[in-house]
């Protein structure tokens, strides 16, 4: 439940969050968002900017985020349940270069539903905890979603 990807057939650019979450956009309605350690490029008025280290954004915050073209360069974009409050000094600290995003199942927000981590406009990790977003995401991308795992084998051993 953990993919890559770096292929851009279906999206424009690296991470265009309403390319990648297109697939399964209708069952995030009932999450808040999490943002961190971005970097990234609109021309539109957005609910973030470089003033914050990250922003917490409700769904309607979020949406126009979603319905906006802004490519997201680098950061960490996660879905927690309405419900949860999280740890703010510690979301503060977060970085998509930590050893944690390689990892499978491993989530640097550990609340997280899904958690995309944008790495330098030319990968885009994707994780899940929940199966059913997972598969109808990977059966989408298909071949463009890489197990994350099997990524690691081939291209990162040793790393």
């Amino acid at each position: 439940m953990n993919w890559i990807i770096r292929s851009i057939k279906k999206v424009k650019f690296h991470t265009n969050l309403s390319e990648v979450l297109k697939p399964i956009w209708d069952n995030l309605a009932v999450y808040r968002w999490i943002l961190t350690d971005l970097d990234f490029i609109s021309d539109q008025l957005l609910p973030i900017n470089f003033d914050e280290d990250f922003f917490v954004l409700d769904n309607i915050e979020f949406e126009k985020l979603y319905h906006s073209n802004t490519q997201i360069i680098w950061g960490i974009i996660s879905a927690v349940p309405n419900n949860i409050e999280s740890d703010s000094s510690l979301i503060s600290k977060l970085s998509a270069e930590d050893s944690i995003v390689w990892e499978p199942d491993q989530f640097l927000v550990p609340e997280s539903i899904l958690e995309i981590i944008a790495l330098d406009s030319g990968y885009t990790v994707v994780k899940f905890k929940d199966k059913n977003l997972s598969d109808t995401f990977k059966e989408y991308f298909q071949e463009q979603a890489i197990d994350l795992q099997k990524f690691n084998e081939k291209y990162r051993t040793g790393a």
